[in-house]
């Protein structure tokens, strides 16, 4: 299992966390070629520096605004004019040609943001207007973030305790102290250790962030190391590097045994239609359940009903279960560890005559043991040369037949 570590000794913000990815090995030039597909390319252009922090070596990542002031992180003067809605950036997000990875995870970093803010002012989400978080560069931030998250395809994301500064920082709204109330909000249920640093070290991307990917917090799980990353922030502290720590490597439980543990959360419930709990199901997996089901019951009194099913990751159970709370409306959800064994799985192209498509390839101990196309790509390419899907299904299917004959492929 491949594990990404964030160490926020120094806390965390958006442009941190992409020159973290970067100097892990993520692409500059895949990251700038997607970000085009939001259609904002004149209003900033990406910079990318090496620099030090204290000593520590990394990179330093900044959208220059086009005609405008410099990017901000926890750190530097804030800029107070309005930025675009939560509404309008949730309609540029979903007009764009971003993979629906990209697309869901961004949206969700932008909504907890909204969710926090709207709560903090008294309005619901989609009347919020963001200030500094609306701009072309947090919009870039995140969306990057999401970007290099899914190129690096990390199985499990873990932090460390979240440290942040102390005294005030001035905001659109005026003057705040650290953490401020948005961070505050977003962090909800997260344990924020603070340090006696008189600055802002998580910003309100960098919660999102954590609350959005992280699985679990507290100290680096037991891993072997292969990369290491240096996200470095604007300003050079003197009591310690201004830095956020991103560590790429294999989980050792996982390479030993093949296995993980997940929780499984179910509710039963008989008062919701199908269309709600179809929909239910979608926004399980939206929220980060690695899988969700919907099972046929016979109730108490004989009431026909659905058991609603969610695995997790331990440390994102409890935001599962609220989803689970909010989407079905039931009073009560159960939850219980368990122990599984899953194959090492990689996604790969295969040929049809209308086009690739996408498969998911299981292997063990190195050896190829199940390969299946992906129902949605092939949908989607069904729906674009006006195909029947059964016909693109077997199509893929048939070359998933032929990687499993051949084997795990050589690279060249």
């Amino acid at each position: 299992m491949k594990v990404l570590h964030f160490d926020c000794f120094s806390g965390i913000s958006g442009d941190m966390t992409v020159a973290a990815l970067v100097d892990l090995g993520g692409s500059r030039a895949r990251l700038a070629t997607e970000l085009r597909k939001l259609g904002l390319s004149d209003e900033y252009r990406l910079a990318f520096s090496r620099g030090l922090r204290r000593g520590v070596s990394g990179v330093r990542f900044d959208v220059k605004l086009s005609g405008a002031r410099a990017h901000a992180h926890g750190s530097a003067p804030r800029r107070h004019a309005h930025g675009r809605s939560y509404t309008e950036i949730r309609k540029l997000i979903g007009k764009s040609r971003l993979s629906a990875f990209v697309k869901t995870r961004a949206t969700n970093l932008f909504r907890r943001i909204a969710v926090a803010e709207g709560k903090i002012h008294g309005m619901p989400p989609e009347r919020v207007h963001f200030h500094e978080v609306g701009a072309a560069d947090s919009i870039v931030d995140l969306v990057g973030t999401c970007l290099l998250l899914e190129e690096l395809a990390p199985d499990r994301i873990t932090a460390s305790t979240p440290c942040e500064g102390k005294g005030f920082v001035e905001c659109a709204h005026g003057r705040f102290p650290v953490p401020t109330p948005a961070t505050l909000e977003i962090l909800k249920g997260v344990a924020i250790r603070q340090v006696d640093l008189e600055s802002e070290l998580i910003t309100p991307t960098g919660a999102a962030i954590l609350a959005e990917f992280v699985q679990e917090f507290g100290k680096m799980p037991e891993m072997a190391v292969r990369r290491i990353g240096y996200g470095l922030g604007l300003r050079d502290h003197a009591s310690q590097p201004n830095a956020l720590r991103a560590v790429l490597g294999e989980g050792v439980a996982s390479a030993r045994a093949g296995g993980d543990e997940v929780v499984v959360l179910e509710a039963n419930v008989d008062d919701v239609t199908p269309e709600v709990l179809a929909s239910a199901g979608e926004r399980l997996l939206a929220a980060g359940a690695r899988d969700a089901f919907l099972t046929p019951v016979l109730m108490k009194k004989g009431r026909p009903g659905t058991l609603v099913t969610a695995l997790a990751d331990p440390g994102c159970a409890a935001e599962i279960a609220e989803a689970i709370f909010r989407e079905t409306g039931t009073f009560g959800v159960r939850m219980r560890l368990a122990e599984r064994f899953c194959l090492d799985r990689k996604m790969r192209g295969a040929r049809t005559p209308w086009g690739k498509v996408a498969v998911k390839v299981g292997s063990h101990k190195g050896r190829v043991v199940a390969a299946k196309p992906e129902f949605s790509d092939c949908e989607r390419l069904a729906r674009a040369t006006g195909r029947p899907a059964r016909e693109v299904w077997t199509a893929a299917a048939a070359e998933c037949a032929k990687i499993l004959l051949s084997g795990p492929k050589r690279r060249r």
